[in-house]
Formats: structure tokens, sequence, C-alpha cells
């Protein structure tokens, strides 16, 4: 019998797979797009219940298509294969975005300790490709990262989120906010909204994660019942505790400074503890930013591999060393790929647009694959598997928010949208240029 995961397990699932390295850097994006604290706040609030709807949406399509490969299968499955290739080799190029955008993070964090002055862009871009080559090196060894030092890191990430909550217990530090609470009379209601969909962009890629719930959802013990529930209690206590990181920053940064402080965390610690408890507080950050650097060189070329196996990469994907058991030339393409995204935006601000941008697809079209599947799978309503209720409300909530995400990016950056829209593009004549093999049989 096949162990299920109980609702303690998916809970903790969920709030490992969105809690990310996003919310010590994402805060300074958002507000900087925001015009009051008000929307501000509001883009956090409905970026937490746009993620609720997408984990609903990934668990129900995981149950209803258990398939290892992820969105790949699914694709294919829902969708022709030439979409499925596209999509998924943009989620991959993202993925790469992803980890380009933490690494600058940590960057960002660990330059203030490193160097006394102004540090530039390049300077950060370098220090942040280091990061990624040294990580390329550990895992051509085939060096397993054990799942008890995931756990510490995990357990350092979510105390230093503590600290900037706990920070808020001291109101000798707060920063006065009169001015940012200020109404803006000159604006009209459509600068509100373009500045909420801006404010968007940053707090969707900090909820990110939640849609892994996909591999998840046949493997939950009383699925119906604990899913949702599982779902619902993680991702509650994630907006709890974003919404109380960003009053934080808000009470002892201060707005108008927050949006100019891109390493605000590290402004909070030395407020705290003095400049030798920032430099710690930062080098912390950049130990947490090297485990997410390590996890994402370890997973997303397995996709690649996968993707090989299937017959939709050549054969060369495959390729592995004989004693290590490493997915070399996989790893190498995606290594790649990471330190091209680096250099070609060079900031922070322009990778997360990028990525974001590139999601929007990938997300819209992957949550829509309920519709067809719904109709493909009736047959297994009733027996035990996760359905939503209120269904349709749940994916046309969660589509329409990227949408509404990706018309934002569209309007204010819009070469940037170019630029992904051309990567798709190129993605899919790329698969109606290459030769097709029959996908490797295996005997699992």
């Amino acid at each position: 019998m096949k162990s299920k995961l109980s609702l303690f397990d998916l809970t903790m699932i969920v709030i490992g797979l969105v809690i990310g390295m996003g919310i010590f850097r994402t805060a300074s994006n958002s507000a900087k797009d925001a015009l009051t604290p008000g929307v501000f706040f509001a883009a956090w609030i409905v970026g937490g219940l746009v993620a609720l709807c997408g984990a609903l949406t990934y668990a129900e399509i995981g149950s209803r298509h258990p398939a290892t490969g992820g969105y790949y299968r699914i694709f294919s499955y829902a969708y022709h294969p030439s979409l499925a290739f596209s999509i998924n080799c943009l989620i991959l190029v993202s993925n790469a975005g992803s980890l380009s955008g933490v690494a600058l993070i940590g960057a960002g964090y660990i330059s203030k300790v490193m160097f006394a002055g102004p540090v530039s862009d390049l300077t950060k871009v370098l220090i942040a490709s280091v990061g990624i080559i040294i990580f390329y090196g550990v895992n051509l060894l085939g060096l397993r990262m054990s799942a008890k030092t995931q756990n510490v890191l995990m357990v350092i990430k979510i105390g230093m989120v503590l600290m900037l909550i706990a920070a808020l217990f001291f109101p000798a530090l707060y920063h006065d906010n009169s001015a940012a609470m200020a109404a803006h009379p000159e604006a009209g209601w459509d600068q509100y909204v373009k500045s909420f969909g801006l404010s968007l962009v940053a707090v969707s890629f900090t909820y990110g994660g939640y849609q892994q719930t996909i591999n998840f959802g046949h493997e939950v013990k009383d699925a119906s019942r604990n899913i949702p529930r599982g779902i619902f209690i993680g991702i509650t206590a994630i907006i709890i505790l974003y919404l109380a990181v960003n009053y934080s920053y808000y009470k002892i940064v201060g707005f108008e400074n927050l949006k100019n402080t891109n390493e605000i965390a590290s402004v909070i610690a030395f407020k705290l503890f003095g400049q030798d408890g920032a430099n710690v507080f930062s080098g912390l950050l950049f130990l947490s930013v090297l485990a997410y650097v390590n996890v994402q060189l370890m997973s997303n070329p397995r996709v690649m591999f996968a993707m090989s196996e299937d017959g939709v990469l050549p054969t060369v994907f495959k390729a592995k060393s004989a004693k290590k058991e490493v997915v070399v030339t996989s790893l190498t393409v995606f290594t790649i790929i990471c330190i091209i995204v680096l250099f070609f935006a060079k900031t922070f601000d322009e990778i997360l647009s990028f990525t974001i941008f590139l999601d929007c697809f990938g997300m819209a079209l992957s949550a829509g694959s309920i519709f067809m599947l719904r109709k493909r799978t009736k047959h297994l309503n009733g027996t035990g598997i996760y359905s939503m209720k209120l269904y349709p409300l749940q994916p046309i909530v969660f589509i329409a928010a990227y949408i509404f995400v990706c018309i934002s990016i569209i309007i204010n950056k819009p070469m940037t949208a170019l630029i992904g829209i051309s990567v798709l593009a190129g993605f899919m004549l790329l698969y109606f240029l290459m030769p097709k093999k029959s996908p490797t049989k295996t005997d699992n």
C-alpha cells in the first residue's frame, strides 16, 4: 500500500513550496508601483486569494490526471503537443529567470557585507553567477543535499521571517508614515487600476510555488476532505505571514523609503541589532539563496531529461555520467540559460517582469486544462478524488488574474512582453523543425 500524505504533511508542503526568498525583496517592487499603502496591501491580499484558487485548481488537475512529468504530460493530454512543448520550455526559461532573480536578491544582500560603498549591477550579476556556477559544480559531482540540510535551511528562513515580524513589538523603531497616507486627488480610477496591476506583478512572483500541488493531488489521504483543508490552511498561514512582514516593513522602514530600498530586511536587522546583526542576517540570507539555487539546479534538468525520454528533446539531453548518474547535458544547458538571463536582464526588476510574463502563459493555460479534464474524466467523479466546490469559480478567478497581470506588463513594459512572445513563438517553431522520436519505454 502506497504511503499517503496526511493533512499536516500537505499543509507543510504548501507552505514550503510558497515561502521562498521573494519576501525579502519584492515588497520594494510592489510598493514602488502602488499609489498608496492601501493599494499595496490590497495587492498582497488579492495575490493570496488568487494563489488559493490556483492551488485548489492544480490539486484537482493532479487528482484527475496523475502523471510523472508534471506540466508537459498534462499539456499534451489537454492541448496539442506543440503547445505542450512550447509552454513547458517557457516554464523552464521562467524557472531559470526565477533562479537568477533569487540569486540576485542574495547578491544584493551579501554585497553590502563585502563592499563598503554602492555596488554596480554588473558586480551583483557576477556574484550571482559565481553562486550558480559553484552549485553547478556541486551537482556535477552528484552531491546530494540531504533532507536534514534542507530542513535546517528552512528553519533559518522561517526564523528570519519571524525576526522581521518581531520588529513590530518595538514601537521606538517605527517610521512616520503620515505623508504616505495622504490622498492622491489627482489620480483617477484608471491610475489606481494600473497601479494595482503593476503591484501584483511582484506579489505574483512572491506567492509562486503553489502550482506544484499538481504533483500531490492523487497522493493525499482522504483527498476530497484533506486537500481543500490543507491548501486553505497553508495559503491562509502564508497570507498572514506575508501581510505581517509587509506591515513590519511599512511601520519600520516607512512606505516611501520602502519604494527605494532593495535590501529591506537588512535595514530592519540593522535597526534591531546594529551593523553586526545586519551582516549576520545578510550572510544567512545568502546561504538560504544558495540552497534554493541548488534545488532548482537539481530539479529542472530532470524535467528536460523527462522531455528527452518522451522524444520531444534530442536524446543528448538524456546523457548521464557513468559514475554519478548526473544528467550532464540537461544540467549544463539549464545553467547556461540561467547565466544568459542574468547578463541579459542585469537587474532584478527586469528579471521579475520577464519571469512573470512567461508565467502568465504557463499558469493560465495549465489551469485552463481543468475544463478539458473535467469533460474527459467524468467517470472519476464520486471515486474519492478531489473535486473543487464552487467550480468553475476558482479557475476563472485564477486565469482572469493572470490575464490582468499579463496586460499590465504589456502596457508598462511592451519590450519585455515582445521578447516573451517571441520566445514562445520560437519554441513552437522549434517543435515543428525538430525530428520527432518515439518515447523511451521504461519498466516503471
